[in-house]
Formats: C-alpha cells, sequence, structure tokens
C-alpha cells in the first residue's frame, strides 16, 4: 500500500511538473545511452586495433557525462517518486497515481503526451489492464476520497 493517496483532481494538478520531470529524465537517459555507446565504440577500437592511440582526455570525457547523466536521471526520477506517483515506464513515460475505489486500492494510469489522466487500472495489473475513466468510476473514486 502507497502512504500516498490521490484524488483524480490533485493528480491531475501534478501533470506539467511530471512532464516536466520525464522529458528531462528522458533525455538524460538518451544522453546516458550516447556516452556508453560512444565509450564502448573506443573500448571496441581499443579491442580490435590492439595497442592504438587512446584519446584519454575524449574517454574520460565520455565517462564522466555518462556518469553525470547517470545522477541527473535517478534524481528526476527520485523527484517524482517523492511526488509520491510511480514510475512504472521510463521509456514511454508511464506514471501512476495510488488512489482509492471503494476500499481498495487501485492506480490512476497516465501516459507522457496523454492531455489528462484518461485510465486506471488495479494495482495487480499493468498498462495492459488499463481501463477507460468513464463517468461512472469518477464518482466511485470521489466517494472513496477522504474529504
Amino acid at each position: 500500500m502507497s502512504d500516498e493517496i490521490f484524488d483524480l483532481g490533485r493528480a491531475e494538478l501534478l501533470l506539467p511538473q511530471l512532464e516536466q520531470l520525464l522529458r528531462a529524465a528522458l533525455e538524460e537517459r538518451n544522453r546516458l545511452s550516447s556516452f556508453g555507446k560512444e565509450q564502448a565504440r573506443q573500448i571496441e577500437r581499443i579491442i580490435v586495433a590492439g595497442g592504438s592511440h587512446v584519446d584519454l582526455e575524449h574517454f574520460a570525457r565520455c565517462k564522466r557525462g555518462k556518469e553525470e547523466s547517470g545522477v541527473r536521471l535517478r534524481q528526476a526520477a527520485e523527484e517524482i517518486e517523492n511526488l509520491g506517483c510511480l514510475v512504472k515506464d521510463l521509456d514511454i513515460g508511464l506514471v501512476d497515481f495510488p488512489c482509492r475505489l471503494g476500499k481498495r486500492e487501485v492506480y490512476l494510469c497516465w501516459k507522457l503526451g496523454e492531455p489528462n489522466i484518461q485510465y486506471w487500472h488495479y494495482v495487480e495489473e499493468g498498462f495492459a489492464g488499463r481501463k477507460p475513466l468513464d463517468d461512472k468510476t469518477i464518482k466511485q473514486l470521489q466517494r472513496s476520497c477522504p474529504d
């Protein structure tokens, strides 16, 4: 059970901030990947060429860039989780918000690029179990939230 319980309105208020954090995290993940690929190319060149000249300065910049991007990526993910949200899939920008439907914990489900929260699912279900938020469910969610 999550410590943080959201209602639909409160979750949607976080979307602009979440979008910014997710985009920053995705950018850092892409940088991390680029630095990692460049390092791998350099290592491969060293192995294949056997003793060729290594640009240690370039290698060190790649290593440092990779480490710094990793730190910034972790910080963005931690900021999202500190808001009470759960990052489910960084690749597609998928975030869940713990919520209550009756006495049961469920997740409001939002994906980067969606204009608002339109889906929910039971905790044991994943992205494939997303259900559209209809008027009946929204009313049930409202009745489940403490005043």
